[in-house]
């Protein structure tokens, strides 16, 4: 466990806290202002994965705010790596040995964003020594902003969130999403799909990964997973759903770390109901193309 004189900035320097909630509510004020107003729009590795001018000066603009705070920290923000699974991988594992860590991804939704369709976020998260300790995903559409710190609960609106009571898959609301890599993970997660619905009360996808697991924190959900997803995109809402008593893995059930990529965030009731359904779906195609062993790496 880290000790709290590990978890805290020197004396005369502003907490952890107060520096991503600030810098994720000034990036967040600033994209709602640029709502249907950006002016350059770029693929990146498919036609569902967007980048903006906006993207890139908010990542800037929450990258100049902490290091003005701990110039000594790392940074792993979303648009300073290249797009695929290898560049990500190759830029966590460029920071894993860091004590401090921030990760961040300055609009989680930037397909949504570029629509006009007002569900993304600004996501923060905070590792030391590859453990997250800090999580701050802030919606500017609705002023929400949630946070957690590591054996300290997680809160929006000041209150703090509990994971929902759901006991069943029948009776549970869940959410997933689509990942724009369409030759291998997309083929996956529609298998997971059709799975998963006749089993639920309802699927959302609403096109952010860290609201939708901040959504689970908060109880609005009750499960969600995705595959092919990036740690800047989970961090945060990781640490927002164990502390509010949920639990996150990877879709095999193996314990969440910064390099999972295939997720599933539950209230934890439903945790091990939802894998059964999810692996029912990956082996009922076998190894090969469009499996989920394609989508896979180790850090």
């Amino acid at each position: 466990m880290v000790s709290d004189s590990k978890m805290e900035p020197a004396v005369g320097r502003k907490s952890f806290a107060a520096v991503a909630i600030n810098s994720a509510s000034k990036a967040g004020e600033w994209i709602k202002t640029k709502l249907g107003g950006y002016t350059t729009l770029n693929l990146k590795s498919s036609s569902a994965d967007l980048v903006t001018e906006v993207d890139k000066g908010a990542e800037t603009m929450i990258r100049n705010l902490i290091m003005t705070h701990f110039p000594d920290h790392s940074f792993l923000g979303e648009e300073g790596v290249e797009p695929g699974p290898e560049a990500s991988a190759s830029a966590l594992r460029a920071v894993l040995e860091e004590e401090y860590v921030w990760i961040v991804d300055p609009i989680d939704g930037t397909t949504n964003f570029v629509h006009g369709f007002p569900y993304f976020c600004v996501s923060i998260a905070l590792a030391y020594k590859g453990e997250v300790i800090l999580g701050v995903v802030y919606d500017p559409m609705r002023d929400e902003l949630f946070i957690a710190e590591k054996d300290k609960g997680a809160y929006v609106h000041g209150k703090r969130m509990q994971v929902s009571r759901d006991a069943t898959l029948r009776e549970s609301l869940v959410a997933t999403g689509f990942p724009p890599s369409q030759d291998v993970a997309l083929p996956l997660n529609m298998r997971q799909l059709e799975a998963v619905v006749p089993k639920v009360r309802n699927v959302r996808s609403n096109g952010s990964a860290a609201l939708h697991m901040a959504y689970v924190a908060a109880g609005r959900l009750s499960a969600y997973w995705e595959v092919g997803l990036n740690a800047w995109d989970i961090a945060a809402g990781y640490l927002l759903i164990h502390e509010s008593g949920g639990r996150v893995t990877g879709l095999k059930g193996e314990p969440y770390h910064l390099g999972v990529r295939n997720v599933a965030a539950t209230n934890g009731r439903i945790h091990d109901e939802l894998l059964q359904v999810l692996q029912s779906a990956e082996q009922a195609e076998g190894p090969g193309p469009g499996s989920g062993s394609d989508v896979r790496f180790q850090v």
